[in-house]
């Protein structure tokens, strides 16, 4: 049987945090769980009382955390993150629940393997909670400190695990159970996403429209083309049937669009092309634990802070479907009135792709951003 793994967040800002996880010994031998039923055991003091409120802090000494998503991924990341406390023993747990060995996909690869949805989602979840040992080990200040969290798609697990909502272990068969259905869903029709950056007068949804237009014509039913991913101000992925989003590219001058690139991901994700995946989702959610969060964690659906445990689950599932509001949410999390000063935040995870984001979005919050590298050796 697996042991939760807990945030331990200090009830004052006095109280010096002791650790991140608490990941318990004594793992079974048994063979990698078939449910979430064996990745499930009580909290490491058996304690699952009321959420402790803080006091309000100065802001200039809070921090935000920021999980990144599938497509940071690559091979060689966790190298410079085993030396820290709990890592091994994430990754020992983690090799139990999914039935492969996540720890050598990553640091050896092949690429091609790490790059498949059903891999590269567990992996880029470990690899950004193995990332927060790291922070928590060089800066413990930042984890206590820590007022609020995002992660951009699977790595909304990633922040919801770290802010108390969800046991690692627990997150971790979840998203194995996504990836998997995701993997499903996007072999069922040729789709993909267009990362687009375009001019101000671009009009992303007519865009869409006449995608999905030109797709009828070919004699495609229900053609799917959306706006999946807002990332920063005049900065879209696109993504839905491969037919659409070729006609994206070949007029993307008539479109107003700048620049194009193929994503390198199996399907058309946060789109009505996932729909087969919603059940297995929705239905691993009914068996796991979850909590209210500890501190604030955003939504991608709607860039707004999880209120309870029913929104958490409902909002999961509806943002396989739902285009990911990034550039929204940091919107949510750094705005403030003129004067005020803002958090330190932490990128925890492979790639420095949200703090590009965050640097287009708000360049004063960018000031104080800062990445924590999950290969360098040399820490």
């Amino acid at each position: 049987m697996f042991s939760s793994a807990i945030r331990c967040l200090s009830p004052t800002p006095k109280r010096r945090l002791q650790c991140v996880f608490s990941l318990v010994r004594g793992l079974s031998s048994e063979q990698p769980s078939s449910g979430p039923d064996e990745a499930r055991n009580t909290t490491a003091n058996g304690d699952t009382s009321a959420i402790k409120l803080r006091p309000r802090k100065d802001p200039s000494h809070c921090s935000v955390l920021l999980f990144p998503g599938q497509g940071s991924q690559f091979v060689g990341m966790g190298r410079g993150l085993l030396k820290y406390p709990n890592v091994s023993e994430m990754f020992t747990a983690a090799q139990r629940i999914l039935g492969y060995d996540l720890l050598s996909l990553c640091l050896e690869g092949p690429e091609e393997e790490l790059m498949k949805t059903v891999h590269c989602q567990p992996a880029v979840f470990v690899i950004s909670l193995a990332a927060v040992e790291k922070l928590n080990y060089l800066n413990p200040k930042a984890i206590e400190t820590c007022v609020a969290a995002a992660g951009f798609s699977v790595g909304e697990f990633a922040a919801l695990v770290f802010s108390g909502s969800m046991t690692f272990e627990e997150a971790l068969y979840v998203v194995k159970v996504r990836a998997e259905a995701m993997q499903k869903a996007s072999e069922m029709v040729p789709s993909g996403m267009l990362s687009v950056i375009g001019k101000p007068q671009a009009q992303y949804k007519f865009a869409c429209l006449q995608a999905r237009e030109h797709c009828k014509t070919l004699g495609i039913d229900n053609p799917v083309c959306s706006v999946a991913n807002y990332l920063f101000p005049d900065a879209r992925v696109i993504a839905g049937h491969q037919q659409a989003l070729d006609f994206l590219q070949k007029n993307s001058r008539q479109l107003n669009f700048m620049r194009t690139k193929v994503l390198s991901v199996s399907g058309a994700f946060h789109t009505e092309l996932m729909e087969f995946a919603l059940a297995p989702l929705r239905e691993v959610l009914r068996q796991v634990e979850v909590r209210r969060p500890e501190i604030n964690v955003y939504s991608n659906v709607d860039g707004k802070r999880y209120m309870n445990e029913t929104h958490v689950r409902k909002q999961l599932v509806k943002q396989l479907v739902s285009p990911v509001k990034w550039e929204q949410t940091l919107h949510e999390i750094y705005e403030r009135t003129q004067g005020h000063l803002f958090p330190d935040t932490y990128e925890v995870g492979p790639g420095k792709q949200l703090g590009a984001t965050l640097q287009k979005c708000n360049r004063k919050a960018f000031k104080t951003y800062t990445q924590m590298d999950v290969t360098d050796l040399e820490n």
